[in-house]
C-alpha cells in the first residue's frame, strides 16, 4: 500500500525584505585625499599655534621685569628703576597692557610677519634673522646632501659583500648615528684644522670653510640613513628580479645601483622630512664651534644678552620649519600611497 503525501500548494515562502541598500558607497579618491590633507593641515596649524603660544608665555612670564632689563641694557647699569623711568619702555613695547591684549597683539603681529623688536639691537627680529638665515640654509642643505652621499656609498659598496665587511660597516653606521655633534665637531676641528692644518680653524662663507661644519652635521645623519636603508637593501637583494638581472648578465654594480638602490631609498626618504628640521636646528651647534655666520651665533648672542624676542623668533622659525617639512612629507604619502587613504 502506497501512501501519498501531498504538499500544500499554498505554503508561504519566507523572503527577506529587500529594502534600500544602506551600504555607504566609497568616497571618491579625490574627496578622500582632500579630507586627509585637510586633517593633516589642521594638525599642523594646531602645532604652530601651540608653539607660538608657548613662546609668548615664555617671554611674558619669565621672572624679572622686562622693562627694567631693557633699560639696564640701554644704560649699561644694573639697578632698580622707578616707575617714571619704566613708563616709556612699558608704553613702547606694550608691557602696560593686560596679558590677553599683549597675546592678541603678538598673534596679529605674527600674521603680519612682525616678530617684535630686539631688546639689544633695537631692530625688527625679522631683520635680525633674515640677515643671517642664508648661511644656515646653505650649511643645512650641504650637510643633508653629504649625508646622502655617504649613506648611499656605504650601502652600495658594503651590503652583502664579505660578511666581516658588512658587519664592520653596519657597526660603524650605528656608531656614527650615536656621535654627539658637538663632540664630533671639536674632534674634526682639532685633527684637520689644528694638527694637520688642512682646513681653516674658523669657517667662513667659502666652500673650504663649509667642509668641517657639513661633516659635523652630515656624519651622524649618514649613520641614521644607512641604518634605515640597510635592511631594505639586503631584503631587495634576495628578490626574484635581482636573480633575473644576474641571469641577463648585468654586473653586480649595475644591479645594485639601478635596480636595488631605488627600492632601498624609500625608508631613507621617509626620514628626510625629520632630517631637514633636525639639521636646521643642529646647525646652531656647528656654527658656534667653527665661528660661522648664521642663526647659531645670533642665538647665542641673544641668549647671553637675554634678548628674548630674538631667541623666541629663532625658536618659532625652527618649529615652523619642522611643521612645514613634516606636513609636506605627510601630504606626499597621502597622495602617493593609497593605503593611507580612508576607504570608509
Amino acid at each position: 500500500m502506497v501512501v501519498k503525501t501531498q504538499t500544500p500548494q499554498n505554503t508561504a515562502t519566507q523572503t527577506t525584505p529587500s529594502g534600500p541598500d544602506t551600504t555607504r558607497p566609497p568616497r571618491p579618491r579625490l574627496v578622500t585625499t582632500v579630507r586627509q590633507i585637510g586633517k593633516k593641515l589642521g594638525s599642523a596649524l594646531f602645532v604652530v599655534w601651540a608653539a607660538v603660544t608657548i613662546t609668548f608665555l615664555i617671554q611674558a612670564l619669565l621672572p624679572g621685569d622686562r622693562a627694567t632689563m631693557i633699560l639696564n641694557q640701554q644704560t649699561g647699569q644694573v639697578q632698580e628703576r622707578s616707575a617714571e623711568e619704566l613708563a616709556p619702555i612699558n608704553a613702547a613695547f606694550g608691557f602696560d597692557q593686560p596679558l590677553i591684549l599683549q597675546y592678541w597683539d603678538f598673534l596679529t603681529g605674527l600674521l603680519r610677519g612682525d616678530l617684535g623688536i630686539s631688546y639689544v639691537l633695537y631692530q625688527p627680529v625679522t631683520t635680525v634673522i633674515g640677515d643671517q638665515i642664508w648661511p644656515t640654509v646653505i650649511l643645512t642643505v650641504t650637510a643633508l646632501a653629504l649625508a646622502w652621499v655617504i649613506a648611499i656609498c656605504s650601502l652600495v659598496l658594503t651590503v652583502r659583500r664579505t660578511p666581516w665587511i658588512s658587519k664592520l660597516f653596519s657597526g660603524l653606521e650605528a656608531a656614527a648615528a650615536a656621535l654627539p655633534q658637538y663632540w664630533l665637531g671639536i674632534i674634526l676641528l682639532v685633527v684637520f684644522a689644528l694638527q694637520l692644518g688642512i682646513l681653516p680653524v674658523v669657517g667662513g662663507t667659502g666652500v673650504v670653510g663649509l667642509i668641517l661644519p657639513a661633516l659635523t652635521l652630515g656624519i651622524p645623519l649618514a649613520g641614521y640613513l644607512s641604518q634605515a636603508m640597510r635592511s631594505e637593501f639586503e631584503r631587495t637583494m634576495n628578490q626574484p628580479f635581482v636573480l633575473t638581472a644576474r641571469a641577463r648578465g648585468l654586473s653586480d654594480g649595475n644591479i645594485r645601483v639601478t635596480h636595488v638602490l631605488r627600492h632601498a631609498l624609500l625608508p631613507g626618504l621617509s626620514l628626510t622630512g625629520w632630517a631637514i628640521g633636525a639639521q636646521f636646528s643642529a646647525a646652531v651647534i656647528a656654527e658656534n664651534i667653527f665661528s660661522r655666520p648664521g642663526l647659531g651665533r645670533v642665538l647665542v648672542t641673544a641668549v647671553n644678552g637675554r634678548d628674548l624676542p630674538v631667541v623666541c623668533g629663532i625658536v618659532m622659525l625652527v618649529a615652523l620649519i619642522y611643521v612645514i617639512i613634516n606636513l609636506l612629507t605627510d601630504i606626499t604619502y597621502v597622495v602617493v600611497d593609497p593605503r593611507l587613504k580612508e576607504t570608509a
